[in-house]
């Protein structure tokens, strides 16, 4: 991707990533509430046990939690887990582990990835059939899991049904489920489904649940789901420098956003504004909607020379240069005021 020309502090909402966007103020007021006296370290405070208790509603009684600093900790740290020295990864060709992580699977974890090509970003056991292969055979990385991301990363949702058909061809070859759920509570939002209902219900063994999209200061968590996939995680997010000190603080966050319809909120907000960027700008000439917006992304291709007088103006990348498609991302502080003045500005440069 191409990043935004602009760095001289915009003062405009920008359409880049949800991971520019503002700390929404509940997170806030929640990490004041626990910044009172001393508590014990590195999880054994109150605050994380709490956390447990709250995901365990979202994802069932099984559920192990496991806060952690980023997005590329959650996932290296819960594939290596789920793995051994010789293991591959299946996943999408568009992956976030593939494309944007610099290669922290292959080098932290020591795991060959295996890429798939899809053109809307979801894996099928067809797919997985075709990749997942060398089963047993010494000259070859053997594929012990699958990586899906929930929504993915060309703004595309699985069903549960279809993450279930995916997570049962790769169990009967004895492989384990990795769901990055970076964008969880968006795929929830537009399922109109609890998360429960496309990670666990549907096999996936592990998850890496995204905080940073959808209203956090930082931090994520690592929800095994099948405590019988991992081992050693604790002692593997500690290696992997992802074990916090003053845990409290990232597990306050992510009950401000669970413990309660706030994830929903913020999610279902950020959908809403996709919905309503890709309905104005749609209706352009010279732009054309490439991908389904079934979550809080759109994906579209105009003019080169349009695109780089709006990106003065509001930030966004370029996620294509050979074809000139770009994402629009809404985040859930956005408002209608936000999208409209940005279709406006985009129909000025068209017409320009």
């Amino acid at each position: 991707m191409t990043s935004p020309d602009r760095t001289d502090g915009l003062a405009a909402r920008g359409f880049a990533s949800d991971n520019q966007a503002s700390v929404h103020p509940d997170v806030l007021a929640a990490l004041a509430a626990v910044n009172d006296g001393h508590q014990p370290a590195y999880g054994a405070d109150t605050v994380t046990a709490r956390l447990r208790d709250v995901m365990r509603r979202h994802f069932g009684e099984h559920a192990e939690v496991f806060p952690v600093f980023n997005g590329t900790g959650a996932n290296v740290v819960s594939l290596q887990a789920m793995s051994e020295r010789w293991s591959a990864v299946v996943c999408p060709e568009s992956a976030h582990i593939n494309t944007d992580e610099c290669g922290a699977a292959e080098k932290v974890a020591g795991l060959k990835l295996i890429p798939v090509p899809t053109p809307d970003g979801r894996l099928t056991p067809e797919l997985l059939d075709r990749y997942a292969t060398g089963f047993g055979n010494v000259q070859r990385a053997q594929p012990s899991a699958v990586s899906i991301t929930q929504s993915t990363e060309l703004g595309t949702v699985y069903t549960p049904q279809e993450i279930a058909a995916v997570a049962a061809a790769a169990h009967e070859r004895g492989m384990l489920v990795h769901m990055d759920g970076a964008r969880i509570a968006n795929a929830a939002a537009a399922l109109d489904l609890p998360m429960r209902a496309f990670t666990t219900d549907a096999g996936v063994d592990v998850l890496s649940f995204g905080g940073t999209k959808n209203g956090l200061l930082l931090g994520e968590a690592i929800v095994v789901l099948n405590p019988d996939a991992v081992r050693g995680m604790a002692f593997l997010r500690k290696t992997g420098m992802q074990l916090a000190s003053k845990m409290r603080y990232l597990s306050a966050q992510l009950i401000a956003l669970l413990d309660g319809d706030l994830w929903l909120r913020n999610a279902r907000h950020a959908n809403a504004m996709a919905r309503r960027l890709a309905g104005a700008a749609g209706g352009m000439p010279g732009v054309e909607i490439v991908r389904p917006v079934e979550a809080n992304t759109v994906f579209a291709v105009l003019p080169a020379d349009v695109a780089e007088r709006l990106r003065k103006r509001f930030a966004f990348y370029t996620w294509d240069e050979r074809t000139g498609e770009v994402r629009w991302v809404c985040s859930f502080d956005l408002t209608e005021d936000d999208v409209d003045a940005f279709a406006a500005a985009l129909a000025e440069e068209l017409s320009g």
